[in-house]
């Protein structure tokens, strides 16, 4: 299995397990979230696709962490941090985990690749699936601690999607 067939089961694995996560969600704030995280390992998916077939293909930039952040912000206001079983803060801090490693899987790629392009492109999705982990992490926080989860300030270091 070459390099881009192990990234693009790596990135239908991971929409797969948001899907998932998605389908589960105690609200719908939860359930949005999911989905979008899913849609974007979809999309990195596409461009792992082009890079294997050799086409050019641009990343742009996503405004997913500002937008999962007025989610989270909205859900506060709502009081609507739906109580979460453990089983599935279980499963949130596993796709932390998942992220964290495909975030290292690009950076790796990046400094391994000697064609300029491709080390572009594992760098950007690197930054993404550092967005991703950050995300994850949040909503572990948040269901854990609401009453102080807004107050970090990485989310404002962070908001340069």
């Amino acid at each position: 299995m070459d390099i881009f067939e192990f990234a693009m089961k790596m990135e239908q694995d991971g929409e797969a397990y948001y899907r998932e996560l998605a389908q589960n969600a105690v609200s719908t704030g939860f359930k949005n979230v999911f989905t979008m995280l899913a849609n974007a390992e979809k999309i990195h998916y596409n461009v792992l696709k082009k890079m294997s077939d050799n086409e050019k293909v641009e990343l742009s930039g996503s405004k997913l962490l500002s937008e999962v952040k007025n989610i989270f912000e909205q859900m506060k206001e709502e009081k609507n941090d739906a109580d979460v079983p453990k089983t599935q803060i279980d499963l949130y801090k596993k796709a932390s985990e998942i992220e964290k490693k495909s975030m290292d899987f690009y950076l790796k790629q990046a400094d391994e690749s000697s064609n300029p392009y491709h080390k572009d492109i594992f760098i950007r999705i690197a930054d993404e699936e550092k967005r991703h982990f950050f995300i994850m992490e949040e909503i572990v926080n948040f269901v854990s601690q609401p009453s102080v989860w807004l107050e970090n300030p990485e989310w404002y270091h962070l908001d340069k999607d």
